[in-house]
Formats: C-alpha cells, structure tokens, sequence
C-alpha cells in the first residue's frame, strides 16, 4: 500500500478510535443523568462530530454502507421490520459506537491490503479512498529542531511502517517508540532545563532520564497534551525488550494491537509538537 495513504489511514483511525472513547464517556453520563441539559448538549456535539467523521469516510455518499449505518442508528425498528420512531438516547450511543468500531475494522483491513469489510462493494471502497485522499499529509519532522535528527527520523519512520507491514510486531513497536521518545527528547531540550524545574522534573541530562519520566514532564509543562496514556505496557517498556532475542526468532509478547496503537501515539504526539500542521 502507498506510503501516503497508510499514513491516512492512521491518522482515521486515531480520529475515530478518540470518538470511541468520546461515546463511552457520553454514554456513563447519560446513564448517571439522563434528563441533565449538559449531558444532552454533550451527546449531540459528540453525535455531530460523529456524523462529520463517517459522511467523509463515505465520501459524502448516503448509499454508502457506513453512511446508511449511522443513519439507522436512529432508528427504533417494529416487529415486522419497519422504523416507526427514534430509539432512546443511551440505545444510539450504543449503536453510533458500534457504527465507529465497523470502520476501525475496515480502515484496519485496508491497511494491511485486505478487502474494506465482506459486504463493502468496489464503489464504496473507491469512496472510501476518495474522501481518505482529502486526509492530511503524511507526518514529517520539520517541526524536530536538532537537524541531525530528521534524516534518522525519516528513515526510522518507513522502517516501523514497513515492519508493521512485514508483521513484525516487535520491531515495529519499539521504532515507533524510539521516535516517540526522541521527538519528546528535543522538544524538552528545546524549552532547556530551566524552563522544566517547575514541572518536578528530576535532576541530570534530560537524555539520561526515563522514557516515561520525560512523557510526564513533557506533558504537565504543555508540551505534548495527554495522548500517551494510551500507549500499552511493551510500549512504556520497550527499552527493557531492546536487547533480548525473542526466541527462536519470533516476535515475542507484542500483539499487532499493541503495536499500532503505539504508532497511532506515535501520530498524536508529532500533531501536538507541530500543532499547525
């Protein structure tokens, strides 16, 4: 698959994996108050947001099977089959998430080259692609402010790409991670020492501090907002992996699940480092 159009993918995919969340959070609200207007407000502006996310998935197109979708979400059906009214706010949530999680399934098998969904036709796939092609560019380094470190960037971002790719979980996560921590690594050198001891930042080179001492410290001084606390336990941990063969050359305990969610981490925190891209 293009470069450009994975890199796409991702960034879709961390959009609706945030609305997920969004939904879930919405619908514990609705259950602890159901009649409260801020709980209603929040539930049309994450409805709203929704309604954005799929109508460009789908290309703008009604007839798209994810456009028609999240439409019947809405719908409480009769007996024989008819939609006769609107269901019960907590009941769309619940179905708007699931909505949400069929196009991380078929954003997530069109990464790996696999047909969009068993029942998605060559049009909607070209739709598909179509409003994916209006996704922003891929993520580069122009924001890294040490220049010896961009070219080695670049190069380590199409390895993780490629070893994802290749399925090789293990390497693919702890690249992402090497990226991730040497991106955070020149953003806290940048804003230098001084700037840092107010945030309870520890004594010493910034460089010799733990990987997740310097997510914390970049993100209570604002440099990074709270992205990270998604990454798994192999990803905060990736250093102690570096250096111990798997053995007999297999990918040792690092599913392909931990592995993209550090690299869609990995796109989070490079949009909070260059916010105007």
């Amino acid at each position: 698959m293009d470069e450009n159009l994975r890199t796409q993918l991702e960034t879709y995919l961390t959009h609706l994996d945030g609305l997920i969340r969004r939904g879930r959070q919405v619908l514990e609200t609705l259950a602890s108050e159901p009649s409260s207007p801020a709980a209603m407000a929040s539930t049309r502006a994450w409805q709203e947001d929704c309604g954005v996310t799929i109508n460009q998935l789908s290309g703008g197109s009604k007839s798209h099977w994810l456009a028609r979708a999240f439409s019947e979400g809405f719908l409480m059906r009769s007996t024989n089959g008819q939609a006769v009214t609107g269901a019960a706010p907590t009941e769309i949530v619940k179905r708007l998430i699931g909505v949400l999680e069929q196009a991380v399934t078929s954003l997530s098998a069109m990464e790996i080259g696999a047909e969009v969904s068993a029942d998605a036709t060559t049009s909607s796939t070209a739709a598909s692609s179509s409003a994916l092609s209006a996704a922003p560019a891929p993520r580069r380094f122009e924001f890294v402010h040490n220049a010896e470190l961009k070219p080695v960037l670049e190069q380590a971002y199409t390895d993780s790409r490629r070893a994802l790719e290749q399925q090789e979980y293990e390497l693919a996560l702890r690249t992402s991670c090497g990226i991730l921590e040497a991106i955070v690594t020149d953003a806290l050198e940048h804003k230098g020492q001084n700037a840092l001891a107010g945030a309870d930042a520890p004594a010493g080179k910034i460089g010799d501090w733990p990987f997740q001492t310097r997510l914390a410290v970049a993100e209570s001084t604002g440099l990074i907002r709270s992205g990270c606390a998604r990454l798994p336990a192999a990803a905060r941990t990736y250093r102690d992996h570096t250096d111990t063969p798997s053995e007999n050359g297999a990918e040792a305990n690092i599913s392909e699940r931990d592995a993209r969610v550090a690299g869609q981490v990995l796109h989070v925190v490079m949009r909070d480092l260059d916010p105007g891209r």
